[in-house]
């Protein structure tokens, strides 16, 4: 709704309430009947508002606060929906209303204070942020957004000193970067590289801390320092996009440009840190309300939309999401990865066709693209494509370094997809390739052990790596079901049956784990539990109905009695994992 039709609303309520008053019979069930009327859109909002629906939660909430335009609670809530659903005009208004109530309220002093800062009006931005304490999260943004609008005044001096006052917040580290970005913007070279590089020593792999110090030592003429954190970065990473957005620029010998242009996008980065992280910790609601600031602030700012729509993905608003990753340019960097995320958003809907659509035509136009490759083939992956996928992961593994451990994902899933697709020896070769890459790895030891054991292969080696799983990741249902189902199939009816039914406790709605569970029980003479078991597989089997018909089909005529194993397990602690485990299991 925009501003005009809340004051509208708002004139329209006024009007109301004043004809009811000029009539003799207006009283207390008009008044109640209006009092109910906001608390129903109030609760609709608020049910809204938990579920990130905030499109909805700001239409019910603003309906609430017209409603009651003199409850602090209703008009706080209406601006917070308003802010997470990126309607800043309206929220801009509410805002004034919370503080007329409020005058205290932070959130609503920064927002002013943003409004005031993306228009220039430094002055009043300072103005709302001085207001706000540095004891609270909003109050620290707040005054680093007042360093940011300081210098926006033209007051480095000033900006410096802001900073200054967080230094007992807690924040020092973090902040140091941002220190970096405003002496740069300053035009202060030494001082930002100084800051630069304390915050790279402080965690030289957070990507955007990598790419701010390699972009101010580049634009500084130190080349082969920038190349060299472009090299650590990339040892230890994938290729990121904005890291490969400099990199050419830097192999030869050119400026990159400034990491922020100006004020309103350095206060941006700042607004988008603070809010990525905040999300990421589950403060969604306020981790939502920076993103949709920094956005305000910068509207082109790619990777503040990319965290924005992850965050809306999240939450399960996959339309919301990639309403956000559509608006990049096709000329972002970070373009490619917005598709990607869009595409992740369709197949999560339930629009498999469209996804793989989305993914193929990007793979045609970037061929070399391991992150589209990558994408595509766990979109088929996942969806049951077999064949199609490891076609594609072929593709993508064509291009990468057989020897480096941090491409063990990509023969793994490729090895998921031929096991399934029936090609067995090309699926061992790559688990074994994807093991000597990561030979610690609980999901590469228990697939292939799993597969071992189910085919009756290698069942020694087999049991030893399920069992090394299980220490790495005791907590896992999928893992711990693998040691159960090997000790079945080795004939230890007896040992296994505890352990599936740990497996069990930890996963209760797995068809596969129930079916194991159940032909645990019948060879250990317990038919009526193992009945029990195959129903609960045949009902919640709805990947493809596999075990369904194994299931109906035991529920029919049962098992044969199978041989039980001669020659006692060396049976260690792990054993059973459950025994040790402190969930409260059956």
């Amino acid at each position: 709704m925009s501003s005009e039709a809340v004051r509208g609303a708002k004139a329209l309520l006024v009007a109301v309430l004043v004809a009811l008053s000029l009539s003799p019979a207006a009283g207390w069930a008009q008044s109640s009947f209006y009092r109910s009327s906001a608390l129903g859109s109030y609760l609709a909002g608020i049910e809204a508002l938990n579920a990130l629906d905030s499109a909805a939660a700001a239409d019910r909430l603003l309906e609430a606060a017209v409603r009651d335009p003199g409850d602090p609670i209703v008009v706080s809530r209406a601006f917070l929906a308003h802010l997470v659903a990126g309607r800043m005009n309206d929220a801009a208004w509410l805002a004034g209303r919370v503080l007329d109530i409020e005058p205290t309220d932070e959130l609503a002093m920064l927002t002013l204070g943003t409004v005031a800062f993306s228009e220039g009006r430094y002055d009043a931005a300072i103005a709302r942020f001085e207001d706000m304490s540095d004891a609270t999260i909003v109050g620290i943004i707040g005054t680093v957004l007042r360093a940011w609008a300081e210098l926006g005044n033209g007051d480095p001096e000033a900006a410096q000193q802001a900073f200054a006052e967080l230094d007992e917040s807690g924040f020092g580290e973090f902040l140091t970067v941002h220190r970096a970005l405003l002496a740069e913007v300053a035009g202060d070279t030494e001082t930002a590289l100084d800051y630069a590089e304390q915050a790279y020593e402080i965690d030289p792999f957070v990507v955007r801390t990598a790419e701010a110090y390699a972009r101010i030592l580049a634009n500084a003429g130190r080349f082969d320092e920038a190349q060299q954190v472009i090299d650590d970065f990339g040892a230890i990473s994938i290729d990121h996009p904005l890291i490969a957005a400099i990199a050419g620029p830097i192999a030869e010998g050119r400026a990159p440009g400034p990491f922020a242009a100006n004020v309103e996008d350095g206060a941006a980065e700042l607004l988008h840190g603070l809010g990525a992280a905040l999300a990421r910790e589950g403060s969604t609601e306020l981790g939502v309300t920076l993103l949709r600031l920094s956005l305000y602030l910068k509207p082109d700012f790619g990777l503040a939309a990319i965290t924005l729509g992850n965050t809306l993905s999240g939450a399960g608003k996959y339309q919301d999401a990639n309403l956000i990753l559509a608006s990049l340019s096709t000329d972002s960097v970070l373009a490619s990865t917005a598709q990607v995320q869009m595409a992740h958003n369709f197949d999560r809907m339930g629009e498999v066709d469209q996804a793989v659509e989305q993914l193929t035509e990007l793979a045609e136009r970037e061929p070399n693209n391991i992150e589209v490759l990558g994408a595509l083939g766990d979109v088929l992956r996942v969806n049951q494509r077999w064949e199609p996928a490891a076609e594609v992961y072929t593709r993508l593994v064509d291009q990468i370094d057989p020897d480096n451990p941090r491409n063990w994902r990509y023969y793994y899933v490729r090895a998921i997809a031929l096991e399934r697709a029936g090609r067995w020896d090309e699926a061992e070769a790559d688990f074994l390739q994807a093991l000597e890459l990561s030979p610690n790895h609980p999901d590469v030891l228990n697939y292939l052990g799993y597969t071992w054991v189910d085919m009756g292969m290698n069942l020694d080696r087999a049991l030893g790596m399920i069992q090394q799983a299980v220490a790495l990741d005791p907590g896992n249902g999928y893992i711990i079901d693998s040691l159960g189902w090997a000790y079945y199939r080795l004939g230890h009816y007896a040992e296994a049956v505890p352990v599936l039914e740990c497996a069990v406790d930890l996963v209760p709605d797995d068809p596969d784990l129930n079916d194991h569970l159940g032909d645990a029980y019948w060879q250990a003479g317990r038919q009526l539990e193992a009945t029990f078991q195959w129903r609960i597989a045949a009902d919640t089997d709805d990947r493809g109905g596999q075990v369904r018909e194994r299931a109906l089909d035991k529920l029919t005529a049962g098992l044969e009695t199978g041989t039980v194993a001669e020659i006692p397990l060396e049976l260690s602690q792990d054993s059973n994992p459950c025994q040790s485990n402190t969930r409260r299991l059956r």
